[in-house]
């Protein structure tokens, strides 16, 4: 008997494209994890990211709930929680209140991004840091491309950053470390928190089934936490390619045996888009570079461009520069062309399963894509 491939699930940003809107970009979210229950995808995670002009899964606890309650049987959870703007207390109130209503089906996906803000302004200087950027060129392992690291230095000093970053804390609030975030989650979970002898019960939230797992693009704090703790862990290539094999071998070094997980459990997520043929499939993604390039350029992710503006974009090499690592591990063809660049990733990684996101134009093209790939994932 052929070998079951492995689960296949799928991260939405809830994007808006060009002459769209919020709403129909979130009814667009509801109409693709209904339609991806019906394909097999195994997991529907939304992000959290905010004012962005062509995101809009900017709260992942009240997307969540909407999906669960449109679908029936498909996990729904998030990728990932951002710890550092809210409390362990109130992520697993939200949680604990969709495990309640939607037992068996959330997942509590976690990231490290507010204290990670602070931290990336003095890793421009501390080279010893796992999350340091060291000068690397591109280069290939075992089939997989490991571009050279980006720098968001740039970002950095963008007045744009500073502002955002002061509106998702309260005055004078400090982002707690993340190991006693992770930890007074799991706590409340379980049932056993307790600080100064007091016991505190989380309600909703204590003894729910909600599925833990920690988010991370290289091999610093979160893979090296999730590993201790014994959870399973999401390593992010179509965020930070450069540095996700790093995640997955400090993750599986840190690894201690857990009541969750007896081995290290990998998720590796990638950016794909399938088309029928090859070259269907880069028309549909045309607009991914533009995309990029208002990320990083520290506009904020622009909505994802029509194929006139693709065809009027004037590109400079500086530009090509800032998205060259991303456009260049973007999976990008036919339905065997795509699912041959994720089982080599897959098998790069050592993961477990794979998790896929992808931005067109048209939803229905968006919702094609994942068809597609989950007809060819199934046979292969």
């Amino acid at each position: 008997m052929a070998e079951q491939p492995a689960p296949l699930s799928i991260l939405d940003l809830s994007p808006v494209s060009e002459g769209s809107t919020p709403a129909v970009a979130l009814r667009n979210t509801l109409d693709l994890a209904r339609r991806a229950e019906e394909f097999g995808y195994h997991r529907y995670w939304v992000a959290e990211h905010h004012f962005l002009p062509g995101v809009v899964s900017s709260s992942p606890a009240v997307l969540i709930g909407a999906i669960a309650a449109a679908t029936s049987r498909i996990r729904v959870g998030s990728g990932a929680v951002q710890l550092g703007h809210q409390t362990a207390a109130a992520v697993v109130e939200a949680f604990g209140t969709l495990a309640e209503l939607y037992p068996g089906r959330i997942d509590l996906g976690i990231g490290r991004s507010g204290q990670r803000r602070q931290e990336m302004a003095r890793q421009q200087t501390q080279a010893g840091s796992p999350d340091a950027v060291k000068p690397t060129g591109p280069r290939t392992v075992n089939g997989l491309l490991i571009p050279a690291r980006f720098s968001f230095a740039h970002l950095l000093r963008s007045p744009r950053f500073a502002v955002q970053g002061a509106l998702l804390q309260q005055p004078g609030a400090e982002v707690p470390d993340f190991p006693g975030q992770v930890n007074d989650i799991l706590a409340l979970l379980a049932g056993t928190y307790e600080s100064d002898g007091i016991a505190v019960q989380a309600m909703p939230g204590t003894g729910v089934d909600a599925q833990v797992w920690v988010l991370g693009s290289s091999g610093g704090q979160s893979a090296q936490v999730a590993g201790a703790l014994g959870l399973p862990f999401a390593a992010n290539y179509h965020v930070s390619p450069a540095t996700t094999l790093e995640a997955v071998d400090a993750y599986r070094a840190a690894f201690t045996p857990s009541e969750v997980l007896a081995e290290p459990y990998i998720m590796v997520s990638a950016d794909a888009v399938v088309g029928a043929t090859d070259d269907q499939a880069h028309e549909l993604a045309a607009g991914y570079g533009m995309w990029v390039r208002s990320i990083r350029s520290g506009e904020g992710a622009m909505r994802f461009p029509s194929p006139a503006a693709v065809a009027a974009f004037e590109w400079t090499g500086e530009d090509r520069a800032l998205v060259e690592d991303r456009v260049t591990t973007q999976f990008v063809g036919s339905p065997v062309t795509v699912a041959k660049h994720l089982r080599v990733l897959q098998e790069a990684a050592g993961a477990d399963e794979v998790l896929v996101t992808a931005i067109t134009y048209r939803h229905e093209d968006r919702v094609r894509s994942f068809e597609l790939l989950a007809r060819e994932w199934g046979r292969s």
